[in-house]
């Protein structure tokens, strides 16, 4: 049995109530942005944009064992490039049956993203849910057409054909970007009307003015667009609990609804998970606890089909 299986059972009998909901039972808590490195064993790509230190798959094991975290989706992490070693390991050596799905990440305007997609999809049924696209670039600037893969043109037309590779083959697209990048993925998204679209960090509000944000909250007129509660201190001019992004995320809340939120983000230790538990908590106060309760977990647990093993994700409806 491998080493992170027998860490995670370890701690299953002394579980901290952590997630604990009163009296009523727990609801499944879902990590939807895990990044995890081991540069050790598995080397940082040429191009990696950034080279963090480790954050392994068995300190991760233990702590999710601690936390009571039931289920994460990997983040395939800039570092690795397309490179899914490391994400294929981690899948062989999960802390129980079906802990992890996990995102890819391919160039999306190559010519062989479309087949090398497919065949990573093929080789890990049920794993992967999405290609992950990063677009972070001042609109000023031109797009990027080679190198690490990041702020490629989303209006190239062979950004098309891998959108229309996910559709083929049941996968979301995950955007990392900022606000004035939107009205392009609304284009794409209006397309491609059976792609799950996935946006990272709450559209990243902070990075962009209040009219680009309502352009990224507009794309919830688009039934298969899930906003990410995650990373908030991306968009705050403030120390923690970064209070001035509450009112951004009000306004998602109100323009996406409990049943399109999920959460990600929830730390690698005990004390950064109790203190983004009490951040969501404070963040959606306004919101019932069964809200919350969607967004912890519930949400997600229906998005990536975690309790199905070969199947598409699935949205949940309004």
């Amino acid at each position: 049995m491998p080493s992170t299986r027998r860490c995670f059972l370890s701690h299953l009998a002394a579980l901290p109530a952590l997630t604990s909901r009163h009296s009523e039972p727990a609801a499944p808590v879902v990590e939807t942005h895990l990044h995890l490195f081991d540069p050790q064993r598995f080397p940082y790509h040429p191009n990696a944009t950034y080279r963090p230190p480790a954050e392994t798959l068995d300190d991760y094991a233990r702590f999710a064992a601690q936390a009571g975290i039931d289920r994460a989706v990997i983040v395939h992490p800039e570092p690795y490039q397309d490179d899914h070693s490391y994400l294929e390991y981690c899948f062989r050596n999960e802390p129980s049956r079906g802990f992890f799905k996990g995102t890819c990440l391919f160039d999306p305007i190559a010519s062989d993203t479309p087949s090398r997609m497919e065949a990573l999809v093929k080789k890990l049924p049920g794993r992967i849910v999405a290609l992950r696209i990063h677009v972070n670039r001042d609109p000023k600037t031109p797009p990027t057409t080679s190198g690490a893969i990041r702020d490629r043109d989303l209006r190239a037309p062979a950004m098309k054909d891998a959108w229309r590779a996910a559709a083929r083959l049941g996968i979301a697209i995950q955007m990392h970007f900022i606000p004035p990048h939107a009205p392009e993925i609304r284009a794409l998204a209006s397309e491609f009307r059976d792609v799950t679209v996935i946006l990272d960090h709450l559209g990243k509000p902070g990075l962009g003015s209040p009219a680009e944000y309502a352009e990224g909250l507009a794309l919830a007129s688009l039934p298969r667009v899930i906003m990410k509660y995650s990373a908030v201190h991306y968009s705050s001019k403030q120390d923690y609990p970064h209070r001035d992004v509450k009112p951004f995320v009000r306004r998602a809340y109100d323009a996406f609804g409990p049943d399109r939120i999920i959460w990600g983000v929830l730390g690698s230790n005990l004390a950064d998970f109790r203190k983004h538990s009490a951040l969501l908590d404070d963040m959606f106060d306004f919101a019932p606890e069964s809200a919350r309760a969607k967004i912890r977990g519930l949400n997600a647990m229906r998005l990536f089909q975690f309790d199905k093993t070969g199947d598409s994700p699935h949205v949940p409806q309004r």
